[in-house]
C-alpha cells in the first residue's frame, strides 16, 4: 500500500513484517518553460536545470557529504546521481523523472543519521514559471516503486511560486530505526551551498 505523505508528516519506515527500509529513491520529472515570440508571434522552448541534491550528516548533525551533479556517487557509495540534467523535457511530458538520487540503506554508512533531499533551480528560474515539475519520493529503485513516501507538485502549488530553491524530506535515523519527514518547504536560498546551510540550520 502506498504511503503518500503531506508536508510535514512524519513516518516511521519499519515494515508490518519487522523488515527495515532498504532502498530509497528521490525522482524528479520537469518541462522547458515556453516563451511567446518576438511580438507575440510563435513561440520558443527555454531549457530549465533543475539540480536534486542529497545531504548527508552525522548524529551530531555534522555535514558528511554531499552528493549532487559535480558529485554523483557518496564516499560509502550507497548514494548515487544519475547525473545533471540540463534541460528538462523540451517536446513536453515523457512521464519519466529527469534525475533520480538512490540511497542503498544496507550499505549506508553507519556514521550517516540524516539524509536530506533538496531540489535548486540552477539558473534560477522560479519553480512557479515551470509547466510541470513533481518529485516523488518512494522506496525501491529508479525501474521499481514499492511505497511512495511523498509527492510535490512543485509547478502548480503556489507556495512554491516565486521559489527557486526547496527542502523536499529528511530521512532520519532513531534507536536504530529509521524514519522520514516530508517537509516540503521552499526556501529564500540561490544556491546549493545556501541550501545545505539552511537545512542544516533548521530542518534536522
Amino acid at each position: 500500500m502506498a504511503i503518500n505523505l503531506q508536508k510535514g508528516q512524519r513516518i516511521s519506515l519499519e515494515k508490518s513484517n519487522g523488515s527495515k527500509l532498504q532502498n530509497v529513491c528521490v525522482g524528479i520529472n520537469w518541462g522547458a518553460i515556453e516563451r511567446k515570440g518576438l511580438f507575440g508571434f510563435g513561440t520558443t522552448k527555454e531549457a530549465v536545470d533543475l539540480d536534486a541534491s542529497c545531504i548527508l550528516y552525522n548524529d551530531s548533525k555534522q555535514l558528511i557529504d554531499v552528493i549532487y551533479f559535480g558529485n554523483l556517487r557518496s564516499k560509502d557509495r550507497s548514494v548515487k546521481h544519475s547525473g545533471d540534467d540540463l534541460t528538462g523535457d523540451m517536446a513536453g511530458n515523457d512521464g519519466l523523472d529527469n534525475e533520480v538520487i538512490t540511497v542503498d540503506f544496507a550499505t549506508l554508512s553507519p556514521t550517516v543519521s540524516y539524509v536530506a533531499f533538496v531540489l535548486n533551480s540552477f539558473r534560477g528560474q522560479d519553480f512557479g514559471s515551470i509547466p510541470f515539475a513533481s518529485i516523488r519520493i518512494y522506496e525501491g529503485t529508479p525501474t521499481r516503486v514499492n511505497e511512495i513516501f511523498a509527492t510535490y507538485d512543485i509547478a502548480h502549488s503556489k507556495d512554491f511560486a516565486g521559489h527557486v530553491s526547496m527542502v523536499m524530506g529528511v530521512f532520519y535515523k532513531k534507536n536504530g530505526e529509521w524514519k522520514f519527514n516530508a517537509i516540503g518547504e521552499p526556501t529564500r536560498d540561490r544556491k546549493l551551498e545556501e541550501t545545505v546551510k539552511t537545512v542544516t540550520a533548521t530542518y534536522l
